[in-house]
């Protein structure tokens, strides 16, 4: 009892906690991590929609008829306003709709992110 009279008296209280250089650092890395989720999250909503397309595609054209599947895919990319890839670029394989493609999006300076998309119709 005596001695803890003392140390506070003296203030030699072990302090616990962060630091303002500790909370600076760590509000920092979830600002840059959020700015570059920011950027990446459109390509990952027009990959729903390419998604999204493909199965249309497959659901209402003659999987047998390329130009059908293309026309169905372009009408349905249309609407839900895809842009990184157009009907010729699908691959139409066994009644299976599938594509691939990849987006390169800059962050800052010269650094960037590059994602690799695959989509298919195949359940």
């Amino acid at each position: 009892m005596q001695n803890t009279i003392k140390n506070k008296i003296i203030g030699k209280n072990k302090q616990t906690g962060m630091t303002f250089i500790g909370l600076v650092l760590v509000v920092a890395a979830l600002i840059s991590l959020l700015a570059v989720g920011m950027k990446i999250m459109p390509a990952y909503l027009e990959f729903m929609s390419v998604k999204k397309a493909i199965k249309n595609a497959a659901n209402s054209a003659d999987m047998s008829d390329k130009k059908a599947v293309i026309n169905a895919f372009n009408k349905s990319a249309a609407v839900d306003n895809v842009s990184v890839i157009k009907g010729s670029d699908l691959v139409v394989n066994g009644g299976v709709i599938s594509t691939q493609y990849q987006v390169l999006i800059p962050i800052v300076a010269n650094a960037s992110v590059l994602l690799d998309f695959s989509a298919t119709s195949a359940k």
